[in-house]
Formats: C-alpha cells, structure tokens, sequence
C-alpha cells in the first residue's frame, strides 16, 4: 500500500451530545441506524425541494458520537447549517482535527460505502502525503461529489446518481427534502443524470471541468448522454430504468 494516502481536501466535523443519531436523522438522506463502527454511509443533506447542498461520509465516532467526513472547503458552511437546524437540542457541533485516508487496495480501513472499486477510507492523523491519483481513479468510476461536481442549489439528489451509491434510504421517513426525493423514486422520474464525459466546450449543463484529465462534469438528459462514461452501476441502473 503506498504510504501516500492523505484526502487534504476533507475534513472533520464531530456531532456529540443527546440523540445525535435522531438528530442527524431527520436531517439527512441516509438512515442513520445503517452507521456502524465498520459501516459508513454517504449522505446528503438537502434543500426543502430535494437538490444537493453539501454531501459527505457518516462515520460512527465512539462513546454515541458522529463524525462528518465531508469537504474542507465547506465545512464552515455545513457547521452553521447544522447549527441552525439545531435549535435548542443538547448537541455540540464543532470541527475537530483529524485527516481522511485513502487507498485503493486492501489493508486498512473500510470499503468506500458508496462504491466498492473506489478503494479503502479510513480517518487517522492529518499527516503524511496527499494520495495522488483520488480524484482521477474516482472520475474513472464516474462518481461524483462535492459542492463544485454536484452543485449546491442546482442538482436534485437522485441526479447525482444517489440511489446507485447508496446515499439514500426510502424506508427511513421524513428527512429534509424527503417529498420530492421518494416521489420521484416511486415514478421512476429520474431524467436527468451527473456523468463524467470527456473534456469538451463547457455549457450551461457543465459543473465542473478538468483540463488536467481530460474530463468534465455535466448534468445531462438520461436518454441523451453521449459520450458521457458509462461505468458498470450507470449502465445497470439506466437499463432497468
């Protein structure tokens, strides 16, 4: 395994204190009883209207604690927003040192939830060198995240393809932007899609583009992808859909 595996672009947030759980629960997108010491899940938390504002990994923190694996440049952003749902309730939202590991074999940590090919994650010290390859290996699987590839405000939460990478539950209730997600999973109503294409002439459609990899991020029709990349969970879910 190489000794480079730091995500310098993650960071923490430690929600502690009464019921942190079903707090988090009516909250965000995922079902908060499916967080386990060896189990974490990707999330979303949402708009009323069910479009994508911040997404991140739920880690079980010990002692009735959760942990935020989410992206360092919103993590002020994600901590007033939590804030302000918070109301009263005996719960303390803070920022907390630590760094976010990766590698893409076996031998540390846990399965990506989102995507077993994505590699290994774990959270340790925030030392050691950045992993050079993260992004490009997690563009290769057509898999995207954070506020520039998912767009905050911009992109309902079933366009970012969270049904296929299991960021979300339909069995767990009521939750932030819950309405519109559930209505259009029982029609089936998913006509738009985020994908990873090649790198082309940006557009209205385009989040976010890459020039050092040759790709961008689009938000395009399910039945006009073109040249998108077609990742083995992308092609099944189309097909049955």
């Amino acid at each position: 395994m190489s000794h480079a595996t730091l995500l310098p672009d993650r960071a923490l947030i430690r929600l502690s204190g009464e019921d942190v759980r079903g707090f988090l629960q009516g909250l965000v997108t995922q079902d908060m009883a499916s967080v386990a010491p060896d189990a974490p899940q990707w999330a979303g938390l949402l708009t009323p209207q069910g479009k994508a504002l911040f997404d991140f990994i739920l880690w079980d923190g010990g002692d009735g604690s959760i942990l935020l694996d989410g992206e360092a440049e919103q993590r002020d952003a994600l901590l007033r927003r939590l804030t302000l749902y918070r109301l009263r309730r005996a719960i303390t939202i803070q920022a907390v040192d630590g760094g976010v590991h990766w590698s893409r074999e076996p031998g540390q940590g846990v399965p990506d939830p989102r995507l077993a090919d994505l590699g290994w994650r774990w959270i340790g010290a925030a030392a050691g060198e950045a992993a050079p390859d993260w992004r490009a290996h997690r563009l290769s699987l057509g898999v995207t995240e954070g506020a520039g590839e998912l767009g905050q405000d911009k992109t309902l939460w079933l366009e970012c393809n969270a049904q296929e990478l299991n960021g979300v539950s339909f069995t767990k209730g009521c939750y932030v932007g819950q309405e519109n997600t559930a209505r259009m999973h029982y029609r089936a109503k998913v006509n738009r899609r985020l994908v990873v294409a090649p790198l082309g002439e940006p557009g209205d459609r385009t989040r976010a583009t890459y020039p050092d990899l040759g790709l961008m991020i689009e938000l395009r029709r399910a039945e006009a992808l073109g040249d998108a990349l077609m990742p083995g969970w992308l092609a099944e879910a189309l097909a049955e859909g």
